[in-house]
Parts: C-alpha cells; sequence; structure tokens
C-alpha cells in the first residue's frame, strides 16, 4: 500500500488548510496512495488524513527527519512537501522504487521536496539523526556543499551518499511528471514544485484554482 507523507510544524506559514488542499489534491490526481499521513505538532482533524503526532521538537525543516521514523508505513511512502500542487494524473509517484526530487539548483543532489522509499528502509537515517540532533544541524555537518542554506536535503543527500544509497530522481525516470512553477505561463502540472519565494497562496491563474481545489 502506497502512503503518502507530509509535515506540519508549527510556528510557520502553513497551517492545517495547507495539509487538506494537498490531501484534496491527492485525492483528484493520485488515489494510488490509500493513505495520506500528516506528522504534526498541531491540533488536526481532517477527513482522509491521518493525524502523527511528532517526536521531537525540532525546529523548522528538520521535523521532516521524523518521516523517517521506523513503523510509520509499510509498503511505498513519499514524502512530500505542503507547496506541493497536483494539477492532473500523478499515480506514477506512488509506483515502487526509491526515488526523490533532483534539486533545482544543485544538479545530481536530492531534494526532500519529493523523496520515495520502501517500509523502514530509511529507518536508519532517523536513528543517526535523532542519536546526534545538534551535530547533524549544525552547519558543516556534511562537508563544504553548494547550498547556501543547510537544512534537512543537505543531511538527507550526504547521508543517502555516505551509505551509497542515492535514489534515482523523478525528472529521470518521469520526464514529464515533474513541472516548476512559472509566473509568466499559466498551464503547469501534472505535478507542480514550487521554488524560492514562490507559494501557492500566491500563484495565479490555473495552478491558484487548482490549489483551492476548484
Amino acid at each position: 500500500m502506497a502512503t503518502l507523507i507530509t509535515v506540519l510544524k508549527g510556528g510557520g506559514r502553513y497551517d492545517a488548510t495547507w495539509v487538506a488542499r494537498l490531501a484534496a489534491g491527492v485525492r483528484r490526481h493520485a488515489p494510488a496512495f490509500r493513505r495520506i499521513l500528516c506528522l504534526t505538532d498541531l491540533p488536526l482533524d481532517l477527513d482522509g488524513v491521518e493525524r502523527v503526532a511528532l517526536r521531537h521538537d525540532w525546529p523548522a525543516w528538520w521535523a521532516k527527519m521524523e518521516a523517517f521514523r521506523p513503523g510509520l508505513v509499510e509498503g511505498t511512502a513519499l514524502l512530500c512537501d505542503l507547496d506541493t500542487v497536483l494539477t492532473g494524473p500523478a499515480d506514477a509517484l506512488a509506483e515502487p522504487g526509491p526515488a526523490a526530487m533532483e534539486d533545482y539548483f544543485h544538479k545530481g543532489r536530492v531534494s526532500s521536496a519529493l523523496l520515495r522509499w520502501h517500509g523502514d528502509e530509511l529507518s536508519p537515517l532517523y536513528a543517526a539523526f535523532a542519536a546526534e540532533p545538534g551535530r547533524w544541524m549544525a552547519p558543516g555537518s556534511c562537508g563544504p556543499v553548494p547550498n547556501a542554506v543547510h537544512g534537512d536535503q543537505v543531511v538527507i543527500d550526504h547521508w543517502l551518499g555516505r551509505e551509497n544509497r542515492k535514489p534515482a530522481f523523478f525528472q529521470h525516470r518521469y520526464p514529464a511528471l515533474l513541472d516548476f512553477y512559472d509566473p509568466r505561463r499559466d498551464a503547469h502540472g501534472p505535478v507542480v514544485i514550487f521554488i524560492g519565494e514562490a507559494k501557492p497562496d500566491t500563484a495565479s491563474g490555473s495552478v491558484h484554482e487548482s490549489w483551492l481545489g476548484a
């Protein structure tokens, strides 16, 4: 069974509305995901979304490291950022096999915006991070990297490379699946990714309508 996992950490821009809109898009366009699971430290009562409490008070994006906790899923798991918008058929995301989005700015590096694995196969990543979170969160813990911001995906990319477990990239395996939001055009999809300051709530045209559920 395929499970989509997203993470909502309190205190930032996102709230339950973002979870609801992502879940609605998944139900419309990627019904192969039989479960939608949200790891959060906030109250959440949404039809079709399973709330799982965060165990750690890891700040901001570091909360995403809890997605690799053992025992969360059986079968295919997909970690998906809350600012992802589905506009068309996207069941390919639920197919088995490790895969990740290639970083838009740094080719050859894993982005945690979309990351797929099976069962508990990435639980050692969680265990390594949970054992020394302060060390991993410290800039420079993964050696020299091109990323301007030291975040979860720097650690994930470093650990996967160290363990010789780098996954295939979605852009290579499914060339027509991902689309990066560009305000200069209207048509996007089927999986719209936002980078930089752009977000679905400030998007325009058909992408914004899809995010709203129109």
